[in-house]
């Protein structure tokens, strides 16, 4: 395994929940560390179309990161989870990345209904876009 699909910290704590609860409060509880996508930037420009609850995502200059929001706590868990990643790549590497595998290997999809599921599906294209 390289560096890349190494699980970082938000992965790993949720790779390493036993049963659902424990699951869905680590979940919730990674939302917390996701830096919120400042207001202005929650437009139409940035919103990710096929998502059940609304998300915004966008590459921040002035923080030279994605950034992203969503009023869902289960959701900007998901969003932090993958920003934790996505952040630590290089664009290129970002483009190439999958994030379904890496979400799998967390448990991620395990636990999403179908619909949540296309949603975080257009945010994974957003991301390979920015």
């Amino acid at each position: 395994m390289t560096s890349v699909d190494t699980l970082l910290p938000l992965a790993q704590s949720l790779a390493d929940a036993k049963g659902w609860d424990d699951f869905t409060r680590t979940l919730m509880l990674s939302g917390k560390a996701l830096a919120p996508l400042p207001e202005d930037a929650r437009n139409e420009k940035n919103a990710v179309e096929g998502c059940e609850s609304p998300v915004w995502i966008a590459f921040s200059q002035t923080e030279v990161s994605v950034m992203a929001y969503s009023p869902s706590k289960v959701i900007r868990g998901v969003l932090a989870v993958l920003l934790e990643k996505a952040n630590a790549l290089t664009k290129q590497q970002r483009r190439n990345f999958d994030y379904e595998q890496y979400l799998s290997r967390c448990q991620l999809e395990r636990y999403l209904s179908q619909s949540r599921g296309n949603g975080i599906k257009s945010v994974i294209a957003k991301l390979k876009a920015l």
